[in-house]
């Protein structure tokens, strides 16, 4: 990461949103499956059960931890000449990496729930998902509107490479909205159409 006082950087909406496709298709395949399933509580109220719970995951997760979010961003300092911004790719693929036991835990744990609330487990994982393309998708109209993207030191993330707004976190840093491959939220940077 860092040679001769570089410092690596990774977007902040990136690591957001990194786990936001995963939880979604889990939570998806999960409920699919679930309500194959007669379980206790019967496929109606395990859909319905299921329905409100992706609802609350997908307002708490969205909504979690904004005010340090903010602040972090109010404060961030300009990156440096010598800060490396981390590809978008690299970010995404060391974030499954340090969660893929999770999302394997959590994915079974919602097929298992099938059996007690058919579908109910799936959809929450669903919202969980959710909730991280809504948080992003609200970092990337923050970083739109002050016209600037959002990065935190590599170093300060978590071993799984997530938390970019953990108590590790002292900061951000800032770059000019075209740097980096990613554009703002995370979203992959769409190329310019060839004339």
């Amino acid at each position: 990461m860092a040679r001769g006082g570089q410092v690596g950087l990774a977007r902040v909406a990136v690591v957001v949103r990194a786990g936001a496709a995963p939880l979604w298709w889990l939570g998806v395949f999960a409920a699919g499956i679930g309500v194959l399933v007669p379980g206790l509580t019967g496929r109606r109220i395990g859909v319905t059960a299921g329905a409100a719970l992706f609802v609350v995951a997908t307002a708490v997760v969205a909504w979690v931890r904004r005010r340090r979010y903010t602040a972090l961003a109010d404060s961030a300092a300009r990156a440096g000449k010598h800060d490396v911004l981390q590809d978008r790719g690299v970010t995404v693929r060391n974030w499954r990496r340090g969660h893929r036991w999770w999302l394997a835990l959590a994915f079974l744990a919602a097929l298992g729930s099938a059996f007690a609330v058919p579908a109910a487990g799936g959809l929450l994982l669903a919202g969980c998902g959710a909730g991280l393309w809504l948080k992003s998708a609200w970092i990337g109209r923050r970083e739109q509107s002050q016209d600037a993207l959002l990065w935190v030191r590599v170093d300060w993330l978590a071993g799984n490479a997530g938390r970019p707004a953990g108590k590790a976190v002292k900061g951000y840093r800032s770059t000019g909205i075209a740097a980096g491959d990613a554009a703002p939220g995370g979203a992959r940077r769409k190329t310019a159409a060839l004339v």
